[in-house]
């Protein structure tokens, strides 16, 4: 009888179980398309300095090389007058790097708070040759801001739901396997906890400190991370008086080691399934308060000002369909992969 075959990943065996779960999850063709695709526009947006900026990426100049992304030159480097950092979208500046050397552009010359001031109409303008998408009210490249938004809006989804899930993981494993007053006290803190008025509490707090990324961060963080303690405290329930667990605790092994090597496992499967939509959650609740003007400060790069934008600017419509079809498609593509990840970890398709 042959051997079964060994599936390894980075070196590593993979189980035929974990093996059934991916090819479950590839067997999704929209959520797999939907992974590559999410994953190109996240690396796409990472690098984002080196795609939109007012700088170029590279400066050859009088047989030297230059950075202006990671250094910042003072115009006199280039033959310039001023001590001050050069201009590089300035005709006059323009011309004397040209005159001994070149420079390399981004795709996209302008970041996400370059002002245009040579703009053919008011701002807000049309799309044309130099801004695809147009420009916002304050004369800032859309296209720029789309790039930076997306990258803020996905990091800080990541953050939230990495550690919401660390946070609700813990929570739950505790509760459902130690169960007795643990488990009571720790439910009644939750179900009053999770009464309380997010949206008033960010309201109130924005009017005391200017919010930012991190402070956001936390206050989401206070609430979000209960999403993930119901799945877990169930299944630690369910789990603690299995056979395999009872005869753990009798051969003396600790709580710790049962916690962590035999019931956590199985827990995670509901973790994993669950993460996909906490960070579509996660995107969304960002969104929704930069739309409302609670979100990160003015002038960061934000997907919901852009919407906030267009409701203000309805003569300029490419601003509320840029950023209504820009988070229509996040949403979906981190919807199929959730979609996708349930499919694989679904027991009734691991059947052989």
């Amino acid at each position: 009888m042959d051997a079964p075959k060994q599936y390894r990943f980075l070196g590593r065996p993979i189980t035929p179980l974990t093996h059934r779960r991916l090819e479950n999850f590839r067997a999704n063709r929209r959520g797999w398309w939907s992974l590559w695709i999410f994953l190109f526009l996240f690396f796409f947006t990472l690098f984002a300095e080196f795609v939109a900026n007012d700088k170029p990426i590279v400066v050859y100049y009088d047989g030297g090389f230059y950075s202006p992304i990671t250094h910042t030159y003072p115009e006199t480097t280039f033959g310039g007058e001023f001590k001050t950092e050069a201009d590089y979208r300035d005709p006059y500046v323009a011309k004397l790097i040209n005159e001994k050397g070149w420079m390399l552009w981004p795709l996209v010359r302008y970041n996400h708070q370059t002002v245009a001031w040579d703009l053919a109409e008011p701002a807000p303008s049309p799309p044309d040759k130099y801004h695809w998408m147009g420009t916002d009210d304050q004369a800032r490249d859309v296209v720029a801001r789309l790039i930076y938004g997306f990258r803020i809006s996905v990091l800080f989804g990541f953050t939230l739901t990495i550690i919401s899930a660390l946070i609700g993981v813990t929570s739950g494993a505790m509760q459902g396997y130690f169960g007795g007053w643990l488990d009571l006290i720790f439910q009644r803190f939750i179900e009053v906890w999770s009464g309380l008025p997010i949206l008033y509490i960010l309201i109130i707090l924005a009017s005391i400190v200017e919010p930012n990324f991190w402070w956001l961060l936390g206050v989401l963080l206070l609430f979000s991370w209960m999403g993930f303690v119901g799945v877990v405290r169930a299944e630690f329930l369910r789990a603690r008086n299995f056979e395999y667990v009872r005869a753990a605790r009798a051969l003396g092994v600790s709580d710790r080691v049962i916690i962590f090597k035999h019931v956590l496992p199985n827990a995670l499967v509901a973790t994993l399934t669950f993460m996909p939509f906490t960070l579509a959650g996660s995107v969304t609740a960002l969104t929704s308060l930069d739309f409302l003007g609670i979100g990160l400060p003015p002038g960061s790069a934000s997907l919901g000002e852009l919407l906030a934008q267009g409701k203000a600017n309805l003569q300029a419509p490419w601003l509320g369909l840029t950023g209504f079809f820009v988070i229509g498609a996040m949403l979906s593509l981190l919807i199929f992969i959730g979609e996708a990840v349930r499919d694989a970890f679904d027991p009734r398709k691991n059947i052989t």
